[in-house]
């Protein structure tokens, strides 16, 4: 499945203020990058793969529409999966981005 560009498209315009971002093919989606650091993606799987800081993984999965991340079969903590249906509208896309966003502009940027 390829990732849903109109998606990839609502994610662009939410980050096209930020200096430092790149955008690359990954995880079969399309990754945005700040920093050399990934933030968000259009996930191939559907939905949004989000960049969180590992210890807050469980608090979010908690509270909100969203999954910890499974890739080859492990948990991964920092990676989290939200689905399509709950990133209908801007305020919802919104909040996850900058959750990534946030976490990734915390980080060293990468050369």
């Amino acid at each position: 499945m390829a990732y849903d560009e109109d998606l990839a498209d609502r994610i662009r315009e939410l980050i096209a203020g930020e200096r430092t971002v790149t955008e690359k093919k990954m995880f079969g989606g399309l990754a945005f990058l700040l920093g050399g650091n990934m933030a968000v993606a259009a996930s191939g799987q559907g939905g949004i793969l989000v960049r969180v800081d590992p210890s807050d993984s469980d608090r979010l999965v908690a509270g909100a529409n969203a999954e910890v991340a499974v890739m080859q079969g492990r948990p991964m903590p920092g990676w989290l999966r939200v689905d399509t249906e709950h990133l209908r509208t801007r305020r919802q896309l919104s909040a996850w981005v900058e959750r990534g966003t946030a976490y990734a502009r915390s980080l060293p940027a990468k050369r």
